[in-house]
């Protein structure tokens, strides 16, 4: 079964209902399908204050209803539903959802997102929103003077090490190497942070704490002759071990970093595929905020608008 449409949207966090809002009143009459996890990323958010607009503080289920509230309100068109294949190079575009329907789009908005690495700990998944989060920049504001861990060694753990060391009256990274994986002066910024305590060489069991995360089972030297198991307390797990970006059904397509992010013309969301557009973490390994996340969304409409436009000039002049 085939459908065509002019303008489909893949994925439905703050990008995709963002670019839903903006392509709606462009009257491109858009098809949003949500994707694996509706709402994206925010839906598993207890709270989420910097986001403009929301003065005192909205849940992240909350503000994804709102979006999508607001999406629909202008007329989008909005599914559940999964892209599971997709060929980028017809024309028009073709996406495949949930293994059967064929959706034919001239304009595609991929606003996939991206997936945080997990260390697969069921005690993650227990303690989801109530202690444990993969976004220092998120949450860090509500463990301000408590006691933080962050896991992992690269860039990136130290980038949020250093940030919630800010807030926070103490920080441990739990680092599974002998040494830090980060550059130089990253390194050197949390080793000579007087908040920031190093554990080396150590793993993560378990978490445990009754009504949130208390504190995290640790294990130095697995399975070395001297492996010691010891505990530490924390009110707050923060996992930095990366993040992966949706984008496995576009590889061969369209142009992708080495981490498998979509890359994009610089300040903008066009691929290197004409009538493609990348917004929100799909196509962001930097920033991955919510407000960011909104503003390619806004770009990936207003651009898709643009090309539609030229796409019907361009049919206008071979038809006479």
């Amino acid at each position: 079964m085939n459908e065509k449409v002019r303008c489909l949207i893949i994925g439905s966090g703050p990008a995709g209902f963002t670019a839903a809002i903006y392509a709606s009143r462009a009257n491109l009459a858009p098809v949003l399908y949500e994707g694996i996890q509706p709402g994206g990323q925010l839906t598993t958010t207890t709270d989420i204050e910097n986001f403009p607009g929301y003065p005192e503080g909205i849940s992240g289920t909350e503000m994804m209803e709102d979006l999508k509230k607001q999406a629909t309100r202008f007329g989008a068109d909005i599914r559940a539903g999964i892209a599971t294949s997709a060929d980028l190079t017809a024309t028009p575009k073709k996406i495949v959802i949930d293994g059967e329907k064929t959706i034919e789009a001239d304009a595609v908005i991929i606003a996939t997102g991206a997936t945080a690495k997990y260390l697969g700990m069921p005690d993650e998944t227990k303690y989801a929103g109530m202690g444990v989060s993969a976004c220092a920049t998120c949450d860090g504001f509500f463990y301000r003077k408590k006691v933080v861990a962050v896991v992992g060694g690269g860039d990136t753990a130290c980038e949020e090490a250093t940030y919630l060391s800010g807030l926070a009256d103490k920080v441990y990274m739990i680092v599974r190497k002998p040494q830090l994986r980060a550059s130089k002066v990253m390194q050197k910024r949390v080793l000579n942070n007087p908040k920031i305590e190093m554990l080396f060489e150590t793993n993560t069991l378990g978490l445990f704490g009754d009504n949130g995360v208390e504190g995290a089972h640790l294990v130095k030297r697995m399975g070395e002759k001297d492996e010691e198991k010891f505990d530490i307390a924390i009110d707050g797990f923060f996992l930095a071990i990366g993040h992966k970006p949706n984008t496995d059904i576009f590889k061969g397509q369209i142009d992708l970093d080495d981490s498998g992010y979509i890359k994009t013309m610089p300040g903008t969301p066009k691929t290197n595929i004409r009538g493609v557009f990348a917004a929100g973490d799909v196509a962001d390994s930097v920033y991955r905020q919510a407000i960011t996340a909104a503003g390619t969304g806004c770009q990936a409409a207003l651009e898709s608008e643009r090309y539609l436009v030229e796409l019907a000039e361009a049919e206008c002049e071979l038809s006479k």
